[in-house]
C-alpha cells in the first residue's frame, strides 16, 4: 500500500544499496520522495540499485558511515551494517564500528538538522533467548564475547546511543527491531538460511542443515517489512520504538529445507553439520506493540514469499559465484 507524505521530502538511506535498503529506496522513490543512497558496498552491490540509475529523484554516495557524512536532508533510515553471520564476522571490529561509530554519526546529524532518524535495530539484541516468543521489554540473553558480540552488542550499544540522544537532546528517533527477512535482492553467499537453501536446492547441491535442524525462526517477506518501516516513520513523535517487525509464524529450519525442496521440485538431499557457537535455538517476534502502535502486522504468507524468491534466484543463478 503506497501513502503519499503532505510533502516530498529529501531523505538519506544509508546501506541503501543493500538488501533492505534497496527495497525501503524504491518504496519511498514511489512515494514521491528525494532519495540519497549512502553505502560503501561492503555488502551491498550496485545490482540493487542499478534500476534506479536515471531516476531524477535518487542519488548514490559511495561512504562509509563510521566517519561524518554533511548532507541536509529532513529524515534519516540508518540501516547501514552487515547482517550476516558470515559477513559481520569477517571484520568484527568494522562491524562494531559501524553499529556504534555509525550511529554516533548519524545521530549527530540528525541532532544538527533537528530531523528524525530511524534505526535498523536487531532480533539479535536478545541473543539466545530465555522467553518466548521475545517481547520489547526482554533485556536478551546475548553473550557480550562471543563470536557473535560485534553484531549483537554493537546494536544494542547502537539502541543506547539512540535513546540517550532522546532525553539528552529531546531527538526525534524511531527504533525497530528486525526479525528473519527474505525476498528477491538477498546475498546468495551471506550465509543466511533461506538463501542458502534455494540456492543449494536450485543447483540439486545437498542441503546443509546445522545441528538437529529443530530450531526455529521467524521468516518475514521483506515487502511486509518495509510497510512496517514506513508505518512507525509515520507515528507521531511520542513513538520511539523498540518495536519488533517480523512474522510471529514459527517454523524449524527442517521444515524451511523442506519447503524448499518442495517448491524448486529439487532432488537435494538433507546433511547436518555442527551448531555454530551462540546459534539461537528459538526466534519468534511478539508483535503486540506493532499490532497496537502501527496497525501493521504481515500479510505474506512464507510459501508465497518463498515462491516469489525462488524466481529471483532462478533468474540470477546463471551469474552466481560458487563458494
Amino acid at each position: 500500500m503506497t501513502r503519499l507524505y503532505d510533502s516530498r521530502k529529501r531523505i538519506l538511506v544509508t546501506g541503501g544499496a543493500g538488501f533492505l535498503g534497496s527495497h525501503l529506496i524504491d518504496r519511498l522513490l514511489d512515494q514521491g520522495h528525494e532519495v540519497i543512497c549512502a553505502d560503501n558496498l561492503f555488502t551491498g552491490t550496485k545490482r540493487n540499485i542499478e534500476h534506479l540509475h536515471g531516476h531524477p529523484h535518487f542519488e548514490f554516495m559511495r561512504h562509509d558511515v563510521t566517519f561524518p557524512l554533511y548532507v541536509e536532508v529532513d529524515e534519516i533510515y540508518n540501516l547501514a551494517c552487515p547482517a550476516s553471520p558470515i559477513h559481520y564476522q569477517h571484520d568484527p571490529v568494522q562491524t562494531t564500528k559501524t553499529s556504534v561509530h555509525g550511529a554516533i554519526n548519524m545521530l549527530g546529524l540528525a541532532k544538527r538538522l533537528r530531523c528524525r532518524i530511524f534505526q535498523a535495530s536487531t532480533s539479535e539484541v536478545y541473543g539466545d533467548p530465555s522467553v518466548h516468543p521475545q517481547p520489547e521489554d526482554y533485556w536478551g540473553n546475548v553473550n557480550p564475547i562471543g563470536p557473535r558480540s560485534c553484531y549483537d552488542e554493537g546494536k544494542r550499544c547502537a539502541e543506547t546511543l539512540f535513546f540517550d540522544y532522546w532525553r539528552q537532546h529531546n531527538l526525534d528517533i524511531k527504533v525497530v527491531r528486525i526479525f528473519n527477512t527474505y525476498g528477491p535482492r538477498m546475498h546468495h553467499a551471506d550465509g543466511r538460511v533461506v538463501s542458502n537453501f534455494i540456492v543449494q536446492a536450485l543447483r540439486g547441491e545437498p542441503i546443509t542443515i546445522f545441528g538437529d535442524g529443530q530450531q526455529t525462526r521467524s521468516f518475514c517477506y521483506v515487502d511486509d517489512l518495509v510497510e512496517g518501516f514506513l508505518r512507525m516513520m509515520e507515528t507521531d513523535n511520542s513513538v520511539t520504538g523498540p518495536i519488533n517487525i517480523g512474522n510471529p509464524g514459527e517454523f524449524t529450519i527442517r521444515e524451511l529445507a523442506e519447503k524448499t525442496i518442495q517448491l524448486t521440485g529439487s532432488k537435494s538431499e538433507l546433511v547436518q553439520m555442527p551448531l555454530p557457537a551462540d546459534d539461537p535455538k528459538q526466534r519468534q517476534p511478539d508483535i503486540t506493540k506493532a499490532r497496537e502502535a502501527l496497525s501493521w502486522e504481515p500479510t505474506i504468507e512464507l510459501e508465497e514469499g518463498l515462491t516469489r524468491t525462488i524466481e529471483y534466484f532462478k533468474k540470477r543463478l546463471p551469474e552466481l559465484v560458487e563458494v
